[in-house]
């Protein structure tokens, strides 16, 4: 099931990353070839660029929408019938983009990018959560982690498809466009096959039967009662207690620190320089006399390395823990930054200091793959309780795609400016959040969600008095553990 939620889920949002970069120039010839036939003269180049930069950044925008809507649609109606409606959404935006070279209108590829922001902005806080859910404590940082893993894996497929031998031709790259409705439709004829989250249908469908089915289909036979535990002492304290909505969540004093953590890990991805590394792998190549052709090829190798590191990530978080790899990893990313800042600078004064650039490039890559890009994943899950993880996931979305739009528009204009010393505001971001991280952020491994929650609230209410979670279960819950 982790792999089918993969497919439809984060796999979407780095395949869109890679290969909108393989059809730059291909999409601008399209429009300007449709404008001379529609006006009798070219497009000004002006106007050329904004219309690719609105083709790139507009799926941050509709991603931004999709988010905002996931909470309200999967409280009512459940995330498994959300995300197969969703993939619908999905073949449509891919259907409108594949067509509009035959059509010979640039407006449907943005109209199709648009709506593959909205399908890929819903599903993301989807993925998280139900992967989430569906683990056993056990396996629950490995599952959470693979939502890294399957956002690597989509970046390389793209830049393995964008070749121009495939489907990066001038006339093959609305196939390209149109190949991101595969994966939805593979999960629209895979996921009925498993069931909903068990959380889900004990704490807010009340269906004792359906969860009993639930877990013995995901988690097999066995004894899994410390996990069922878990699920009724949260239904305990859950009793009476609502869906929060986002405006509540944010307002409530048990949640502010769980909520501060969100955003500075939601912000921290985006700001750690990884966009930064991969704009300048190009220039560093070039710079090294590789051929044009050859540097595609290096590019992939640097993405399958970020792929293969985010496989070890999930082998190793359950040892480790999510704090040490996030804390660290961003440690040695905001050195290596710094190594990379001076091997840049001094890249015309020796022959050999583009090599120990990108062999920095691809550590920093690597690095990021092992620590903070999957374990921030499984964090952002594990700090909530079920009554509150969608409207923070809404929230942890919100600032997602607002800085995908935002750091699209804006990061090509710091790099002018700045050039190779931009990395600098990165690696100041990154110590910064290691400190953070160090002073106020819980380990989660091997914790439960009261356990947690006990955790944030030493921060949420510090000398208050704070009353005690009921440890207790319910009688009806000592019956339902039984009979399973």
């Amino acid at each position: 099931m982790v792999i089918v939620l993969g497919i439809g889920g984060t796999f979407q949002i780095g395949f869109q990353i890679s290969t909108i970069t393989y059809m730059n120039q291909h999409v601008k010839a399209f429009i300007n070839e449709t404008w001379l036939e529609r006006y009798g003269y070219p497009i000004h180049q002006d106007n050329l660029l904004f219309l690719w930069s609105l083709i790139v950044s507009i799926l941050g925008i509709g991603g931004l929408l999709g988010a905002s809507g996931s909470r309200y649609l999967t409280v009512k109606y459940g995330k498994k019938k959300c995300i197969l409606c969703n993939n619908l959404l999905m073949i449509t935006s891919a259907s409108i983009m594949g067509c509009s070279k035959m059509s010979k209108s640039f407006e449907m590829i943005l109209i199709g990018r648009f709506l593959c922001g909205v399908s890929v902005g819903f599903s993301t806080p989807l993925h998280h959560q139900y992967v989430g859910e569906i683990s056993p404590r056990k396996l629950r940082g490995f599952a959470n982690s693979t939502a890294s893993f399957f956002w690597s894996l989509g970046k390389a497929v793209g830049q393995i498809a964008g070749q121009r031998e495939l489907l990066g031709s001038q006339s093959r790259w609305p196939m390209l466009m149109a190949s991101c409705g595969i994966p939805a439709l593979v999960q629209l004829f895979t996921l009925p096959f498993f069931p909903e989250s068990p959380p889900y249908l004990l704490m807010h469908k009340e269906d004792q039967e359906g969860c009993r089915k639930a877990i013995r289909q995901l988690w097999g036979e066995g004894h899994h009662q410390a996990e069922i535990d878990d699920i009724m002492k949260e239904k305990a304290t859950m009793k009476n207690i609502k869906i929060l909505s986002v405006l509540e969540l944010m307002k409530d004093p048990a949640t502010r620190w769980q909520l501060y953590m969100i955003i500075i890990l939601t912000a921290s991805v985006q700001l750690c320089g990884i966009s930064a590394i991969y704009f300048y792998t190009f220039e560093v190549l070039q710079a090294a006399g590789f051929e044009e052709r050859m540097v595609y090829y290096m590019t992939l190798s640097i993405g399958l390395a970020e792929l293969l590191a985010t496989v070890v990530c999930s082998s190793i978080i359950e040892r480790l823990g999510r704090k040490t790899l996030i804390r660290g990893g961003y440690c040695i990313m905001g050195s290596l930054l710094a190594a990379i800042t001076v091997t840049l600078s001094l890249q015309d004064w020796y022959f050999w200091m583009p090599y120990c650039s990108l062999c920095l490039i691809i550590l920093f890559v690597v690095v990021f793959g092992l620590g903070p890009g999957g374990a921030t994943v499984s964090m952002r899950v594990e700090i909530f309780k079920l009554s509150c993880r969608p409207p923070a996931f809404v929230i942890s979305s919100v600032f997602n795609w607002l800085g995908v739009f935002v750091i699209g528009t804006t990061f090509p204009f710091i790099v002018e400016g700045l050039k190779h010393f931009c990395f600098l505001i990165f690696m100041g971001v990154l110590f910064t959040s290691a400190t953070i991280f160090h002073l106020f952020l819980p380990e989660t491994k091997g914790k439960s969600i009261v356990e947690i929650t006990e955790e944030f609230n030493k921060l949420n209410f510090k000398k208050k008095k704070v009353p005690a979670a009921p440890n207790h279960v319910m009688e009806e819950g000592y019956t339902f553990c039984t009979r399973l």
